[in-house]
C-alpha cells in the first residue's frame, strides 16, 4: 500500500473524532477531547505544527557528493533514524473501536523494531496496559521505552518493575500528563512531583530514563538535577494547557542549556523528514512522532508503520544531501533559513 492508500484506508478506520486527515495540523481536530485534539482552543496543537513550517532549510549543493547516513544511535543501540512512535494511550476514546491499547501496541512496537526504529509506549488507569505494553518490548529483545505516568509512589514502583523486567532501551515518563483533563480525579492518582520525588523515582531502575513533558530552561535543568538521562521538549501535543508556545520555539534555548549534558527529544507537530531535520538542526538528538503513526497503524497495520518510516527516511535524506550534510552530526543551524 502507498501512504495515500493508507491515509484513505485509515479514514474509514477511525472516528468519529479523528478525521485521518491528509496533513495532520490540529485544524479538523481543534479542541476535540476525547479525540486527538488539544485542550481549550486547541492553539497549542496547531501552533506546534505551524512553526515548523515556518523555518527553512539552506540549499546548497557545492560539496563533495556521498549517500546521507541517517542512523542514530541511542544508549549503545543503532537505528535506521532519529525518530521515535510516541506513546500514546486511551486508542478507543480518542481515535475508534478499531484497536484497543493492548492490541496497538503489540502492532506498533513491533513494526517500529523491524524497521529500525522504536516506540515509546502508553500507560493508562488500567494496569493491563502498561503491563502489556512491557511484555510486547520484552518480546521484541527491549526496542521500546515504556513510558509511566506521574502516579503515586507505590504505583510507579509497581509498574518500574514490571518495565525492568521487559530490559527496554530506557524508560520515560510523561510528566505533563498530570495536566490531562480525563486522568483528573481517578485512581491512581496522578500530578506533579517535586524534584526531590523525581529524584526517588529515577533511582528506582538502572536504566536510563526520559522526563518528557519539558518546555523551559528552568524546566530542563530541574530534570538534569534529578538525574534524568535524557528530557523530550513537550508540551503533549498541545493537550494539557492552551496558549503555550510551540515546542520548536522553545527548543534551540533548551538544547543550548542543557544538550551537552544529556539527550534531548523533541515532539509536537514533526510530520516529516523536512521536519525531522530542522528539530535536528535547533539542537535536538532525535524526535519523537505521535499522532501520524497511529493513523499508519489504523490504516495498514504493521505495513502502515514501514511505509511511513520508509517515508520519512528518503525525505530526511533529501533535506541533507540537498543542504549538505552526510551525517547526522553535521546537521547545525547554519542549514536553517529562520529559527523561531
Amino acid at each position: 500500500m502507498t501512504y495515500k492508500e493508507i491515509l484513505k484506508s485509515a479514514q474509514g478506520q477511525m472516528g468519529p473524532f479523528c478525521k485521518a486527515c491528509p496533513v495532520c495540523n490540529g485544524f479538523a481536530c481543534k479542541n476535540r477531547i476525547p479525540g486527538p485534539g488539544a485542550k481549550g482552543t486547541g492553539s497549542a496543537f496547531i501552533r506546534n505544527y505551524q512553526k515548523w513550517q515556518e523555518i527553512c532549510v539552506n540549499l546548497d549543493t557545492i560539496g563533495d557528493h556521498a549517500p546521507a547516513d541517517p542512523t542514530f544511535s541511542l544508549f549503545g543501540k543503532e537505528f535506521s533514524l532519529p525518530v521515535f512512535a510516541a506513546p500514546v494511550g486511551a486508542m478507543q476514546l480518542h481515535y475508534g473501536d478499531k484497536y484497543d491499547d493492548l492490541a496497538y501496541n503489540k502492532i506498533l512496537v513491533s513494526a517500529c523494531a523491524k524497521n529500525g526504529i522504536a516506540a515509546f509506549t502508553g500507560d493508562g488507569t488500567n494496569p493491563a496496559v502498561f503491563e502489556s505494553a512491557a511484555k510486547v518490548i520484552g518480546e521484541n529483545r527491549g526496542m521500546g521505552i515504556p513510558t509511566v505516568k506521574p502516579w503515586d509512589s507505590k504505583t510507579l514502583n509497581d509498574r518500574l518493575k514490571l518495565a525492568e523486567k521487559a530490559d527496554p532501551l530506557a524508560i520515560a515518563m510523561d510528566i505533563d500528563a498530570a495536566g490531562l483533563p480525563f486522568l483528573k480525579n481517578l485512581n491512581p492518582p496522578a500530578g506533579r512531583k517535586t524534584v526531590g520525588e523525581l529524584k526517588e523515582i529515577i533511582h528506582m531502575t538502572q536504566k536510563p530514563f526520559f522526563l518528557k513533558g519539558i518546555m523551559t530552561v528552568k524546566g530542563a535543568k530541574k530534570a538534569l538535577e534529578a538525574g534524568a538521562s535524557g528530557i523530550v521538549v513537550s508540551n503533549h501535543g498541545g493537550r494539557v494547557l492552551d496558549g503555550c508556545p510551540a515546542t520548536a520555539e522553545v527548543l534551540s534555548q533548551i538544547a543550548d542549556a542543557v544538550g551537552d549534558k544529556m539527550t534531548i527529544l523533541v515532539d509536537g507537530g514533526i510530520r516529516s523528514g523536512l521536519d525531522v531535520f530542522k528539530a535536528l538542526a535547533l539542537g535536538a538528538d532525535g524526535v519523537l512522532i505521535g499522532r501520524p503513526f497511529v493513523t499508519m497503524v489504523y490504516g495498514g497495520g504493521e505495513e502502515g508503520v514501514k511505509t511511513y518510516v520508509e517515508k520519512l527516511r528518503a525525505e530526511l535524506c533529501d533535506t541533507m544531501e540537498l543542504c549538505g550534510a552526510h551525517t547526522l552530526q553535521e546537521i547545525d543551524r547554519s542549514m536553517i533559513f529562520k529559527t523561531v
